[in-house]
């Protein structure tokens, strides 16, 4: 329940919370630049240690596979005991199994370490919902929501083009081992600096600690138990993954296959695949820091934020659909690559409602069914990652190479966004879990929900 708000005061607030912000958006940046890496050096290492196309989808799965069967438990580990130790074990953790990616020998240990290191990176974004859930007040929350999500695209844009440039350099090897370094870096300086209550940090005056508690979410005691049966019975949930089900599988061609389709499909150079790789993922940046923008303007003017909400997701799930089958047909490969661009910027722009609906919707357990949820949206990538290289092996096995190998996939990644446009419109949040569980347990007293 939001707090009350205070009689003003003369003082002006400080801005620590934006200091929470930026390690937030500096996090999602080194952790998209690490996680996508791996797609522009996929040709290098298929070629080095003898990997298949569809063996190689499976290296990218069993990362996936591991974070959604730790979000869950990471997101509550926050949840109950703070998310300042639980994001600097995660940082620490994937650093280290990206450096040791660099090490492995073969398919087996590839997929070892890449289980491993999505074991560790798991959790990073139920805790940073839960982070800016107690940081920022719901009516701004969008656009903080906004600019972590750009700077994890941006992250994902950079990462092809820098790892294109370390391979040429260094090899792909060596390419790891210095990606790993910035996440050490920030995990330290993040514990040194980062409180889990605004009232607890020392730099917070009182003017920003009343500003911070008039429109976020304060519970204090012993942090209860997750009401799984309201889970349960709560359709908006399982919708929600659904729809980031959708979203994922479309995203995850682009963070694990497009280079490899622009070089293979497309008959581009490592570098100019990077560079279009790059351009594709930004269309995601701008996405998030509009996609933010449009949702907090649109609520601000609309008193059902959910109907807001659902309306604008589902159009943009179309777009999407559009803009994708629109750059299959074009012959430029940076034409296509733009309108490519225009199709990620649709989808992702889309993450901020998402994030807005799921905060509604989870109450005091958002870092546990933000894992959840999360963890549902894992099957689209996981699927996502294999159906890609199975398909191209497939086709190739059928006699069709070039763009006859890789283009029909697009037709399917495009009814699979219109699939997630069609789910976007009955998702319904009336009523959060946690008063759903009060319900439970005071039948003849009314429910009461924050809206």
């Amino acid at each position: 329940m939001s707090q009350p708000i205070e009689p003003p005061l003369t003082e002006q607030p400080t801005r620590v919370r934006y200091g929470v912000l930026t390690f937030l958006c500096v996090l999602a940046f080194i952790m998209y630049v690490d996680r996508i890496c791996l797609s522009q050096a996929m040709t290098s290492i298929e070629e080095d240690l003898g990997i298949s196309h569809a063996n190689m989808g499976w290296v990218s799965a069993a990362f996936t596979l591991a974070y959604m069967l730790f979000e869950v438990p990471t997101g509550w580990w926050g949840d109950k005991y703070g998310s300042r130790g639980v994001v600097t074990r995660i940082a620490i953790w994937w650093s280290l199994f990206t450096a040791m990616t660099g090490e492995a020998l073969g398919l087996y240990s590839l997929l070892a370490i890449r289980f491993l290191f999505g074991a560790g990176e798991a959790g990073g974004f139920p805790n940073t919902a839960s982070i800016l859930s107690k940081w920022f007040p719901a009516e701004r929350r969008g656009v903080a929501q906004g600019c972590f999500n750009a700077s994890a695209q941006i992250g994902g844009a950079v990462a092809p083009l820098l790892t294109a440039y370390l391979i040429q350099w260094v090899g792909w090897r060596v390419s790891f081992a210095l990606l790993s370094l910035p996440g050490i870096a920030w995990a330290i300086a993040f514990w040194c600096w980062y409180r889990d209550d605004p009232h607890t940090h020392p730099n917070v005056n009182t003017a920003e600690r009343q500003l911070i508690a008039a429109g976020t979410t304060r519970v204090s005691g012993e942090h209860p138990p997750i009401p799984w049966r309201a889970v349960g019975r709560c359709p908006a949930i399982w919708l929600l993954g659904a729809v980031l089900a959708c979203g994922a599988f479309n995203t995850y061609l682009y963070f694990s296959w497009y280079p490899t389709y622009l070089k293979q499909g497309r008959g581009l150079n490592e570098l100019e695949a990077g560079k279009l790789a790059s351009l594709v993922l930004t269309g995601g940046a701008i996405g998030c820091l509009t996609g933010g923008w449009i949702i907090d303007w649109l609520i601000r003017r609309t008193t059902d934020r959910q109907r807001t909400r659902r309306r604008y997701s589902s159009s943009m799930f179309v777009l999407a659909a559009i803009c994708l089958l629109i750059g299959k047909y074009c012959d430029s490969p940076t034409i296509a690559a733009t309108w490519t661009s225009a199709s990620v910027m649709c989808a992702v722009s889309t993450l901020s409602a998402w994030w807005g609906v799921v905060s509604d919707v989870s109450g005091r357990h958002l870092g546990a069914l933000f894992g959840l949820m999360n963890s549902l949206g894992g099957v689209g990538a996981i699927a996502s990652q294999i159906f890609v290289g199975r398909f191209a092996d497939w086709m190739k096995s059928r006699g069709h190479a070039g763009r006859a190998q890789w283009d029909p996939m697009f037709f399917v990644y495009a009814g699979v966004l219109i699939l997630g446009a069609i789910i976007w419109l009955f998702i319904d949040t009336k009523q959060s879990v946690d008063a759903d569980a009060e319900s439970e347990h005071s039948p003849g007293e009314p429910a009461l929900h924050d809206e």
